[in-house]
């Protein structure tokens, strides 16, 4: 499992540099995926210049502090829930396998499977349920700013 979640971060850097144009298409070759990685390829595009959250506000980087990107697998088993919550800085997420249910405030559910990548909304408190029958991991990747909490507890 370590090996999928290396590659997952692998890919995810990969789309976060190309998200971020860190890469010159002027200097790859014609045919080339344009991997940020030697003889690495992309068999799947999980974000492309993702410009919206989940609930289709703009993302927003912090701007006044040296960034910080904190990376982690989160796993909730059936049932569980991760508690009323809201992530105080941009957020990616990809589900590495099962499914969740997201509460965000004013009643708005949101449901994500496997293989589903998407950027989680900011400042909004919610609540995330894993409703099925199988155990949920999700990798996290905060853009923080150094002295900025991710994310805080309701």
């Amino acid at each position: 499992m370590r090996g999928v979640a290396g590659l997952a971060v692998v890919l995810l850097a990969m789309t976060t540099l190309a998200a971020c144009g860190g890469g010159d298409e002027s200097s790859t070759p014609e045919g080339s995926a344009g991997s940020a990685v030697a003889g690495a390829t992309s068999d799947q595009m999980l974000l492309d210049r993702q410009s919206l959250d989940v609930l289709d506000q703009q993302v927003g980087y912090p701007k006044k502090k040296p960034a910080q990107v904190t990376s982690m697998i989160t796993t909730l088993e059936p049932g569980q829930e991760s508690g009323w919550h809201r992530s105080r800085v941009p957020l990616y997420v990809y589900i590495l396998e099962g499914a969740i249910s997201v509460e965000y405030d004013a009643g708005v559910m949101k449901e994500f499977t496997t293989g589903t990548a998407f950027m989680d909304a900011e400042d909004i408190w919610h609540n995330v349920t894993n409703k099925g029958e199988d155990t949920a991991r999700l990798l996290l990747v905060y853009f923080g700013a150094e002295g900025k909490k991710n994310s805080v507890d309701r």
